[in-house]
């Protein structure tokens, strides 16, 4: 039976949704936000969106929707040992990436350097002007209408904002003070812990999956990451345990430990932290300067060197750079293109900038570029730019929802 704590938020105190809806009998608020996430648009085109690798090099990588499943795991995992709401933190994970670009983090450094002068671009904010905005489904508003909880997870799973707040979310902040001032996301204050479990889980996938696709790729090998202390020690005891194991199996061994001691350690240092403090309600430690939910000292140093590691030899790496550039090549062309002609823009988006003040006329262009999945991209910077074919100008990624 699921043991719910004190601490964790409670669906039944919710704060709510900005719309008023008539809750389910048979789900609870959280569940209710979880399935339209999964139901959504911008959730489907996650499958082909680059999570290190553009989809073409490989169909064995991490894609941004694969890497997504597996935060969304690990977060129920420590949740549930925690006794949180599993179901706010399975909501948090889903949505967490929702924002990204093409072409992963290349592709959002490239359209941040296009959108500097109109307020620049964050996927974090991203998510929020896609689950209040930009998904149009519901016949009684934009967005999702997700609760007040699911949406403090989204926009602070990494932290406090408190200098530097993207301009999505700025705008929201002040959109929501207008009509409902319970609805303020206050940024300057801890999320709730299913929102920090959900971003500590964001932190195990990506360092453990990245090594897999790394080697997967042939950019480092076993050999190599065995010369990390921790690491060794698992690889040690598995080669004593299993004897003269094949490579891929030895790794997958590897990682799948790695994962485990990273989970147990924030379960177990999490505990610690939230046993000496006695919470009695999640407004208790949504008050605190630190978070509840966190590695020990020697596991953070852990995944120091670990990050380091991929950083020097996956990152940075030739293969990597040579993708990255041409992701910002792509990404910065398509917004240079449609800035100098709107005209250009699919019909739907074209109808939005005509409607927009200067400013948002960028934004608009934004949304549509952050929106397309990778090869989505590619084939519109082929029909713009080669001279010898993409002559229809249209075709049925167009026509789906965005």
């Amino acid at each position: 039976m699921e043991i719910i704590k004190p601490y964790s938020t409670n669906y039944k105190y919710s704060k709510g949704r900005l719309y008023q809806e008539t809750e389910s009998n048979s789900r609870t608020p959280y569940m209710r936000d979880r399935d339209r996430l999964i139901h959504s648009a911008a959730f489907r085109r996650l499958e082909h969106k680059t999570q290190v690798f553009v989809h073409h090099e490989g169909d064995n990588f991490r894609s941004r929707l694969t890497h997504t499943i597996e935060v969304t795991q690990i977060a129920r995992t420590i949740a549930r040992h925690l006794g949180l709401d599993q179901d706010l933190a399975e909501t948090i994970a889903l949505a967490h990436d929702l924002g990204h670009t093409p072409f992963g983090h290349a592709g959002e450094e490239s359209l941040n350097d296009a959108m500097k002068l109109y307020g620049g671009f964050d996927h974090n904010a991203q998510t929020l002007r896609i689950v209040t905005k930009l998904e149009r489904k519901y016949a009684q508003f934009d967005g999702l209408n997700l609760t007040w909880e699911s949406l403090e997870g989204i926009v602070k799973h990494n932290g406090p904002l408190k200098k530097n707040i993207p301009t999505a979310i700025t705008e929201y902040q002040n959109y929501v003070k207008k009509i409902d001032k319970r609805q303020d996301l206050k940024l300057k204050l801890f999320p709730g812990p299913e929102a920090q479990v959900a971003g500590i889980a964001d932190d195990i996938a990506y360092c453990n999956h990245d090594l897999d696709d790394g080697i997967r790729a042939g950019l480092f090998t076993i050999d190599e990451i065995s010369h990390i202390e921790h690491i060794k020690r698992i690889i040690d005891s598995l080669e004593l345990k299993w004897g003269d194991i094949e490579k891929r199996r030895l790794l997958h061994e590897t990682i799948r430990n790695l994962i485990s001691d990273m989970i147990k350690d924030v379960i177990d240092e999490s505990s610690s932290v939230i046993n000496k403090g006695m919470f009695q309600n999640v407004d208790e430690i949504r008050s605190l300067d630190f978070p509840v939910i966190s590695f020990s000292k020697k596991a953070s140093k852990n995944n120091e060197v670990l990050r380091k590691f991929l950083l020097k030899k996956m990152y940075r790496h030739t293969i990597v750079n040579r993708m990255t550039t041409k992701a910002k090549r792509i990404v910065n062309d398509l917004f240079t293109a449609f800035a100098v002609d709107f005209s250009i823009l699919p019909i739907e988006w074209r109808e939005r900038v005509e409607v927009e003040n200067r400013n948002q006329k960028y934004r608009v262009i934004s949304d549509y570029i952050a929106g397309m999945t990778d090869r989505y991209a590619i084939m519109e910077h082929k029909r713009i730019f080669d001279l010898h074919g993409g002559w229809s100008g249209t075709s049925l990624y167009e026509k789906r929802d965005r």
